[in-house]
């Protein structure tokens, strides 16, 4: 298996749908500082905007955790 084959296939690998996740993990800091601020200036609409982003953040961490559980030992990389 090539080096180019084995890229392509990291996004469907178990690394990388752990890279993925912790990617989303630091998206979840980001919204909560957003909320922090929204409330400290009393900015409703900013609120809304970071409870609507923290919700695709905690659906896109289930999605990849599904996938990662559907993954099982059909690592693209090991096999």
């Amino acid at each position: 298996m090539s080096a180019l084959t084995k890229a392509k296939g990291f996004k469907k690998s178990k690394s990388g749908l752990y890279v993925s996740m912790a990617t989303s993990a630091f998206g979840a800091v980001g919204v909560y500082k957003q909320i922090k601020k929204a409330r400290s200036e009393s900015d409703t609409l900013r609120l809304l905007d970071a409870v609507v982003t923290g919700a695709a953040v905690v659906t896109n961490l289930a999605i990849l955790y599904r996938e990662l559980k559907r993954l099982g030992d059909d690592d693209v990389l090991l096999g």
